[in-house]
């Protein structure tokens, strides 16, 4: 037999099968729906994890420094000196502003703000910045009422954090480390990590959480990426201070890499646990498919169609009914969970980060290539079954 005699063979007995599907509608539908509830939840949790890792990387920038105590992971684990901070900003390889260096001495405390939709308390960053820290992010701007004032017990509260925890509006007063806040304003930063915090003044915060002139961090505005070679000498020019500094964006992947890892560990397993009993229900449409068939696979045999033409039709269907799954559970995931704003954890500062679930078309392609891998295994025992069969037997069956 020519290949091309084997690919019409393989064509013609497809296409007869694809018009009995209506015959099998409520196994088929069975099938379809389960594989795409399998895809939606896989789509889902990994738009989750892409969404932490798109808040994150939209943090970062490569001609942002992040300066640190020697030997510290995070900001909580470091602490700088105000000579230090003083030293930074001394650098000549850091972008100059209308009022000086772009530099912002930084430190931040983790405080209890009650979530909306629980009213349970979570950890939430509340950070005191430099006069320089808008100028330091790219898209930083207020979005609802004004910045704090300079001094005062006033505070702005990141977009992200405003939707996702409660009493943080314009014009409210929370109470943090015994201290009453007015909140001034909103301000977002391109969905950045940044719009999970609370801000207010560096050297007010200093004073009510007994801080002195201590500082965790310092964000430099560098020439451009690539420029931090000069930064990194300088700090090692005086042995008093032992000081590193990395780029935000390395920070930031550093941050966030242990919590992507979780999240898409976590969903690719509840996928294939979900996955083993959609195969399950293909496996069911399928032999369902064949034993109504059973005399017509018969007769095809007894013509002259080869058993590969027919397992090949067989794993056809299968993978139709995955590729239909497949694509119902990649728009359901896109409706239902694209945009969506959640908090969660991060382990390394133990603090809440708010980001929107990100359903990218990379997602949505990888959850429609699952399917069909699940229709693909849930067509070939069927398939070989129908292949194996005796032509004898199956002219016998009524």
């Amino acid at each position: 037999m020519t290949t091309r005699h084997a690919w019409r063979q393989v064509l013609a007995i497809t296409l007869m099968n694809f018009r009995s599907v209506p015959q099998r509608l409520g196994t088929a539908t069975v099938a379809v729906v389960g594989i795409g509830g399998v895809v939606a939840v896989l789509v889902a949790a990994l738009s989750m994890s892409e969404g932490f890792r798109a808040a994150m990387a939209l943090s970062g920038s490569d001609d942002v420094g992040i300066v640190l105590r020697g030997g510290s992971a995070d900001e909580l684990s470091s602490g700088l000196s105000l000579d230090a901070v003083k030293y930074v900003m001394d650098a000549p390889s850091i972008v100059q502003g209308p009022n000086g260096p772009l530099v912002s001495p930084e430190l931040y405390v983790i405080v209890d703000v009650p979530m909306r939709s629980t009213g349970t308390q979570a950890n939430v960053p509340f950070r005191g910045v430099g006069p320089n820290a808008p100028r330091i992010r790219h898209a930083f701007r207020i979005i609802e009422g004004r910045p704090f004032e300079r001094g005062m017990n006033e505070v702005i509260v990141g977009r992200g954090a405003a939707l996702q925890f409660g009493g943080l509006q314009v014009g409210r007063t929370v109470s943090f480390g015994g201290s009453p806040w007015l909140v001034t304003g909103i301000f977002e930063d391109g969905g950045s990590v940044s719009e999970s915090e609370i801000w207010t003044d560096a050297m007010v915060l200093q004073g009510a959480y007994n801080r002195g002139t201590s500082y965790q961090s310092v964000r430099v505005r560098l020439p451009g990426p690539g420029q931090m070679a000069s930064l990194a000498r300088h700090l090692k020019g005086d042995p008093r201070f032992n000081m590193t500094v990395r780029t935000e964006k390395e920070f930031l992947a550093g941050q966030s890499r242990v919590l992507i890892a979780i999240v898409q560990t976590v969903g690719i397993l509840i996928s294939v646990a979900m996955g083993v009993g959609a195969v399950f229900a293909a496996l069911n449409t399928m032999y369902a498919a064949v034993a109504s068939r059973t005399r017509e696979i018969a007769t095809l045999r007894a013509l002259g169609f080869g058993a590969a033409a027919v397992v090949a039709s067989v794993l056809a269907e299968a993978m139709l009914l995955g590729l239909l799954g497949g694509i119902l559970g990649s728009i359901l995931a896109y409706f239902s969970f694209n945009g969506f704003r959640a908090s969660t954890l991060n382990f390394q500062s133990f603090s809440q980060i708010t980001f929107a679930f990100t359903v990218t078309p990379a997602l949505m392609l990888a959850g429609i290539a699952y399917a069909l891998l699940l229709g693909l295994i849930g067509g070939l025992l069927p398939g070989l079954r129908a292949a194996r069969m005796p032509v004898i037997q199956g002219l016998r069956e009524l």
